[in-house]
């Protein structure tokens, strides 16, 4: 049986007219959505009240979000049992967003479509977003606080200047200090803009994933690399690539690689809708244990009739409460 609401396929480009391309400008968050009647709760995707959320992403061979879904066309499972699904939304709740962007010194000729992209990526935001700013180069410095201001992040990218090196894991372990401490919004994701590995941290590679696995933040990245088979892609690029790649998707986000910088602005706005047309997914764990430890979970679709194989991309797992 086809569920009783049609189901749209939609590509980024059919959901969100008029975000690609264009000159940079003042940005101001899109009006807001129309309330839903069956908004998600205000909860993170740690265990709260007896409660894990988890954003799903539903794409299609074509890699376009799916939209329509009902709560029967998924199956939740934690450490392989099934659980009951308690609460199914599909509405633009709330963000909590920082920005990562990289400043270090081979990111001079780049820097002109890395501000565009993020500006792009503003066109999505609902006007009770919040956004901060790290850069970085030789260090990770908090440049803007939480804000809904987004002019006041773009001026900051404005004087921005490409110098130093690469301290791209202790940006992303500043950026999320500064989620778990100042967030306001239940959902949270981190969107990095950088062009190579790391080579002017203190914190580990170790220490980072850990402290992504522990996070409640979705992770995507745009990686602006020299082609595999160009002379300058340096080590560390090559092996920053699949480090942002394996900490995104941990996360139930995921890289978009980019050779091509023209590509940057499309890409950020591309992410910008994702986070838009995500279903987020309820369910009270049926182990009521607190004991601390990293449980995996799994998301399945019931595949409806009539399209082709559709995917779910969703957050790894979580941390039970210890207390």
């Amino acid at each position: 049986m086809l569920p009783s609401r049609k189901l749209l396929l939609c590509s980024a480009i059919l959901i969100a007219p008029g975000i690609w391309g264009g000159p940079q400008g003042p940005v101001a968050p899109r009006p807001k959505p129309a309330e839903k009647t069956e908004a998600a709760p205000k909860t993170d995707i740690r265990v709260e009240s007896n409660l894990v959320l988890i954003p799903v992403t539903v794409t299609d061979p074509l890699n376009r979000f799916v939209t329509g879904l009902e709560k029967e066309n998924f199956k939740v499972f934690e450490e392989k049992k099934e659980q009951e699904i308690a609460t199914f939304s599909s509405e633009d709740a709330p963000l909590s967003i920082g920005v990562i962007f990289d400043c270090s010194g081979s990111m001079g000729r780049k820097l002109e479509k890395s501000r565009l992209a993020v500006a792009q990526f503003f066109k999505t935001a609902n006007p009770d977003d919040e956004f901060f700013l790290v850069q970085f180069n030789d260090s990770a410095d908090l440049i803007q606080p939480f804000t809904r201001n987004l002019e006041e992040i773009q001026n900051r990218l404005t004087f921005t200047q490409s110098k130093g090196r690469t301290a791209l894991l202790d940006a992303i372990y500043l950026a999320l200090n500064e989620m778990k401490k100042n967030a306001k919004n239940p959902r949270k994701a981190l969107l990095i803009i950088s062009d190579g590995g790391d080579n002017s941290s203190r914190y580990t590679e170790t220490e980072v994933r850990n402290r992504v696995k522990e996070a409640d933040v979705q992770i995507y990245a745009i990686g602006i690399y020299e082609p595999i088979a160009a002379r300058s892609r340096t080590p560390e690029e090559a092996s920053g690539q699949s480090l942002l790649s394996d900490i995104a998707e941990m996360t139930g986000g995921r890289q978009y690689p980019v050779d091509n910088v023209n590509e940057l602005p499309d890409i950020a706005a591309k992410i910008g809708v994702e986070l838009r047309n995500q279903y987020v997914i309820g369910y009270a764990p049926a182990n009521l244990d607190r004991d601390g430890k990293y449980r995996h979970v799994l998301i399945k679709l019931i595949q409806p009739r009539g399209l082709q194989q559709l995917r779910a991309t969703h957050k790894m797992g979580y941390y039970a409460p210890s207390q």
